[in-house]
């Protein structure tokens, strides 16, 4: 399961995963559904929707989920707090404990982007290292940083035994 706020570019890691390319995207009313398969492991992917109407409807996706991914726009400063807020209500969800969280700090090309660092900092995750979580820097148009985010998760699935 994919989510994050509205436009931080989910649909764009989805379809570059998928197809290797950018796509013209618009926003997601309900949810994009694919298949890829990345480091000999094969994930199948929900992009959910991210307008704050359509965030209650999150849940409804936890069931039997291995592994979380939440997208942050790294530029969107404003809206930062909300997407962390977002994050803390997703990994706090009791149907999602001990499932794996990455987060994309995305959009890192563009200037004045938090690094990802400074978004762990602001998650909590330099306090507390345990959780299983981690940020990657993304540029998703490029396709940076994804499979180095795909890595980690896939060691971590891999240690859970899943």
């Amino acid at each position: 399961m994919m989510v994050g706020l509205d436009a931080p570019g989910k649909t764009t890691i989805l379809y570059k995963l998928k197809l290797g390319d950018i796509v013209t995207t618009i926003p997601t009313i309900g949810f994009n559904v694919e298949t890829v398969s990345l480091h000999s492991r094969t994930y199948t992917l929900w992009d959910v929707g991210g307008p704050d109407k359509i965030r209650p409807l999150w849940r409804h996706y936890y069931a039997g989920i291995d592994a979380s991914i939440f997208v942050i726009d790294s530029n969107d400063i404003p809206r930062m707090e909300e997407a962390i807020s977002e994050l803390r209500r997703l990994t706090s969800a009791e149907e999602l404990t001990n499932v794996p969280c990455l987060i994309f700090a995305n959009k890192q090309d563009l200037p004045g982007a938090l690094p990802p660092e400074e978004i762990a900092r602001m998650i909590g995750l330099t306090l507390r290292p345990e959780m299983l979580m981690h940020v990657q820097g993304s540029i998703a148009t490029q396709g940076v940083g994804l499979a180095e985010g795909f890595a980690w998760l896939n060691s971590v699935l891999d240690a859970l035994g899943k």
